[in-house]
């Protein structure tokens, strides 16, 4: 049994799951701006309250899992990505406290909401900066980096931290429309549009963008016969696209959030194509970086047990907090 690929799997849904939960929350802190009076600022952060802290497991769950399972991609990604991880801890924490504070003041509310929205989009660009920095590939040295301090600053990644916030708002706004009273989820429908455009717009870029700038991923994406099954990719992105802004001009929320993730799903599934089996595009594979078999194994124990236990506290959490939220209602 291959247990580095069944890691290497399980590392990619925990980021996606991650990217997927804290995406909308995130979203909702881009937006924070979009709100016209403090109470539909409070109803849009008592729309994440009971589950934001919850979604940010999956965030441990994967950088954890890189540390131990993969120990030498863990050495070479870390220095590559200090500065823009040591921002987004920082827009994390920034989050944090800025969700604990805004409600227990009435004059400095302002700085706490200012402080929320900066946080989130500190946080949603630096993961964009740091895909766009993996994709664009680690300089190495042996089994050490070998570039420089700002090596992951570069227009590339710059446009992936852009296309992150576009995702991250359209998730938020897609969430809002779910959980706010009808008369102001209203307006986030058009919200929903604008951002989903400004998505489309930048997925077409990095996609074009990628196999220009990288050789292996032109040749992987362009060579019959594999060519012929990576382009039912793009026909998936399409498909939700075209279902995503649909569900949208209809004003059903749910199918609309719904299909703004499975666009999160086909990106996830074009990362993939362009990069597997580097763990460390395109440098390391997943083997060469991971630990011994014992290791992987005696891990892989204790995830099959703590793993269903997360996942069903999550579930329930968004169960039981289901439906639409009403004014003077939540977290005060």
């Amino acid at each position: 049994m291959d247990y580095a690929l069944i890691w290497y799997g399980l590392i990619g849904l925990a980021v996606l799951i991650y990217v997927v939960l804290d995406g909308f929350d995130l979203g909702i802190g881009i937006l924070f701006p979009k709100a016209t009076e403090e109470s539909e600022r409070d109803l849009m952060m008592n729309s994440i309250a009971p589950v934001w802290d919850g979604n940010e497991t999956w965030l441990v769950l994967g950088g954890g899992g890189l540390f131990a399972v993969f120990p030498l991609a863990y050495s070479i990604v870390m220095p590559a990505l200090y500065a823009p991880l040591m921002i987004m801890l920082l827009g994390l924490v920034l989050r944090g406290v800025s969700f604990e504070y805004r409600f227990r003041t009435k004059r400095g509310k302002f700085i706490w909401d200012t402080s929320f929205f900066v946080g989130s989009l500190a946080a949603a660009a630096m993961q964009g900066i740091m895909l766009g920095a993996m994709l664009q590939g680690i300089e190495i040295e042996g089994r050490s980096y070998a570039g420089g301090w700002f090596d992951w600053l570069t227009p590339f990644t710059l446009f992936c931290g852009f296309a992150t916030i576009c995702a991250y708002a359209l998730l938020g706004a897609c969430w809002l429309v779910i959980k706010l009273p009808n008369e102001l989820a209203e307006r986030y429908y058009g919200v929903a549009k604008r951002w989903g455009l400004a998505l489309v717009f930048c997925i077409v870029i990095v996609s074009a963008w990628l196999p220009l700038s990288q050789q292996i991923v032109s040749q992987r994406w362009f060579n019959l016969p594999n060519s012929i099954l990576y382009f039912t990719v793009p026909v998936m992105a399409v498909i939700c696209i075209w279902q995503l802004f649909k569900s949208l001009n209809n004003h059903r929320a749910v199918r609309a959030y719904l299909f703004a993730i499975g666009l999160f799903l086909v990106s996830a599934i074009g990362f993939s194509v362009s990069t597997f089996p580097y763990i460390v595009p395109f440098a390391v594979t997943y083997s060469d970086a991971a630990a011994p078999d014992s290791s992987l194994k005696f891990l892989l124990a204790g995830t099959a047990f703590l793993l269903p236990m997360v996942i069903a506290y999550s579930a329930y959490a968004y169960w039981v907090f289901r439906g639409k939220l009403k004014h003077e209602e939540g977290y005060h």
